[in-house]
This record gives C-alpha cells, sequence and structure tokens, in this order.
C-alpha cells in the first residue's frame, strides 16, 4: 500500500514514519510531503490507499488539503494529525471528510489501533 505523510516538520514526519513501521502499514511505500500545496501534487501523481496529514502547516493546511483530496478521491483513508484535540476541531475535520483524528503526542499503539479501525471492512 502507498502512504502519503504530510508535516512541515521533517523530524515530525521521520517520528510518524517510524510508527508506522510499527503499525498494520508496516512495509508500505511512504512518500513525504512538507505541506498541503506539495502533498497535494504528490497525491495527483500516486495511488495512495492512506494518508497521514498534519492540520497546522504553511502554504496551505492540512483541512484544505483534505478537502481537495476528497473532491477527487473518497475512498483514502485520511487520519490528521493534531496538537488541537476538541471536539469543534473533531466534527469539523469529520465534516471535511477526515477518517481519523490523532492527538500529538501519541503512540505507534496508538496510530496502529486507528488504522486497523479503518482496515477492517466497512472501516
Amino acid at each position: 500500500m502507498n502512504v502519503l505523510v504530510v508535516d512541515d516538520s521533517a523530524a515530525m514526519r521521520k517520528m510518524i514514519i517510524a510508527a508506522l513501521n510499527k503499525t498494520e502499514l508496516k512495509g508500505a511505500r511512504i512518500t513525504e510531503a512538507a505541506d498541503g500545496k506539495e502533498a497535494l501534487n504528490k497525491f495527483y501523481d500516486g495511488n495512495f490507499g492512506f494518508i497521514l496529514s498534519d492540520w497546522n502547516m504553511p502554504e496551505m493546511d492540512g483541512l484544505e488539503f483534505v478537502t481537495k483530496v476528497r473532491r477527487v478521491d473518497k475512498r483514502v483513508k485520511i487520519i490528521m494529525i493534531t496538537t488541537e484535540g476538541s471536539f469543534g476541531k473533531f466534527e469539523t475535520a469529520l465534516e471535511e471528510g477526515v477518517d481519523e483524528l490523532i492527538v500529538k503526542p501519541f503512540t505507534p499503539e496508538g496510530l496502529d489501533r486507528k488504522i486497523k479501525k479503518l482496515l477492517r471492512p466497512g472501516g
């Protein structure tokens, strides 16, 4: 499976990738992007089954990126990663097409639970 990891922090992208390697997506082909604009270009060029995207980024934030992705692909699974875990933010993300939200800092186990849930039939 192809996975797109989007975060403006290179260190955070490395941490997300390390966590992914301890999940059901271990061994996936991972593509990185530093912001939503770069991610959107890579998304159009690839065939991704999963996207993990930060919310707060320059150029194009995660929510705008997700909105644009959902215009062309309703099937790709999207996990939004954020430092803010308010209910209102989660509700907004769901309305825009995010499948799951995970709050930083997170554990590989917590990420794996979200991934397994999305990989289940009907998930």
